[in-house]
């Protein structure tokens, strides 16, 4: 019994091939790679000043007038800001072809939950994958799944923790 259900999944392929993913249902595994670094900084300076003067000046016999009158404005404003950030997130998830396009491209879909220390954890990860990026192993990174979506989500004690109290919530949404 285990010689014939072993072949199963490549029962229509040579038996010198690799198995590797192609049709509706097979299994492929997901190697997650991602890794994202930003860096983004502004300076602004901006000046300007305004000058205006004048003066008046008059005689008549023995009296004289002198009068000067001068106004200046001015304004400086100098901005800096300056964001940084650094993920790394690397997992194996495994997905099923979901449909095969005309091409040869396949819709691929796969989701992964798992309770760790009270918490719940999944992975849910959708894409398209090309047959020639898909290794001999049956396995394919991340960056090489089109229209990736990867979502990533917990809950639990140490995720209720980090949630801000009610009283927060309610001056956030105020303000």
């Amino acid at each position: 019994m285990t010689s014939t259900a072993q072949f199963v999944q490549n029962n229509s392929r040579s038996l010198y091939s690799d198995v590797k993913a192609y049709r509706v249902g097979d299994a492929v595994t997901i190697l997650i790679v991602e890794e994202t670094i930003a860096d983004n900084s502004a300076t602004t300076t901006q000046s300007t000043k305004t000058d205006l003067s004048g003066g008046v000046s008059a005689s008549t016999g023995s009296t004289s007038f002198d009068g000067s009158v001068s106004l200046g404005t001015g304004n400086t404003f100098n901005g800096r800001g300056q964001t940084s950030r650094n993920e790394k997130f690397r997992t194996k998830l495994s997905a099923k072809v979901t449909s095969v396009e005309a091409n040869g491209n396949m819709k691929i879909e796969g989701k992964r939950t798992f309770q760790l220390n009270g918490e719940n954890q999944s992975i849910t990860l959708s894409g398209f994958i090309r047959p020639a990026d898909v290794q001999s192993d049956n396995s394919i990174y991340s960056y090489s799944i089109m229209d990736l979506t990867v979502v990533y989500e917990g809950d639990g004690t140490i995720t209720t923790a980090q949630e801000p109290g009610m009283i927060t919530k309610f001056l956030r949404w105020l303000f």
